[in-house]
């Protein structure tokens, strides 16, 4: 059976109320996925994140990475990054994550989990320098792991299993009622390169 057998016609809307996040599934073959992969891990610009906690500047295991269509400035638990070039890649997932989509994109903010140990805390990407209720698309590569959300009134969570080369994209109204995070894990092993495609309002 082909790949794109097993995707579905439409996404799944993986959230009850007060937001979209659709699960695409896998949206690429396996030996695409595998080579965009590689190609991220070695030829991205990884830096350790920073950010600032109760004044202390923390550095974090997991990596991160900037690009945009321009030097765009983003700022996050406090700490300012400038958006680098667009390397040959990230365009072409750039260009696959807007078909499946249907959204446009100006930037993509990517992170590196080395192993199942590194994770993301709760949080919701409601940061001023992101358009408003605009679309993120998340594109996930390397280790499946697990993704969750919480609502932030009836606390009520939802979670998904992010597969190899797989898309979700949240939008409406998600970031302002949900939290969400990545939990730690002892399974695996490997490392996962998530994309997160995103807009930049000047």
């Amino acid at each position: 059976m082909d790949l794109f057998d097993q995707i579905a016609d439409t996404p799944q809307n993986l959230l009850p109320y007060d937001g979209v996040a659709e699960y695409y599934g896998p949206v690429m073959p396996l030996d695409q996925a595998d080579q965009f992969y590689q190609a991220l891990l070695s030829g991205i610009a990884w830096r350790n994140d920073e950010a600032v906690i109760f004044g202390k500047k923390i550095i974090t295991k997991r990596k991160v990475a900037w690009y945009g269509d321009q030097p765009f400035s983003y700022t996050y638990s406090k700490t300012t990054k400038t958006a680098l070039a667009w390397t040959p890649e990230l365009l072409a997932l750039k260009a696959i994550v807007e078909k499946e989509s249907g959204e446009s994109y100006n930037s993509c903010l990517l992170n590196l989990y080395h192993d199942g140990s590194e994770g993301m805390a709760w949080h919701s990407d409601g940061e001023t320098d992101l358009k408003k209720d605009g679309a993120i698309g998340s594109l996930s590569l390397g280790a499946e792991r697990k993704f969750a959300f919480k609502h932030k009134g009836s606390k009520e969570s939802v979670s998904q299993v992010l597969e190899h080369g797989s898309l979700l994209v949240m939008k409406g109204t998600t970031q302002t009622h949900w939290l969400h995070r990545q939990p730690p894990t002892k399974v695996p092993h490997v490392a996962r390169v998530n994309l997160t495609f995103r807009t930049i309002v000047s």
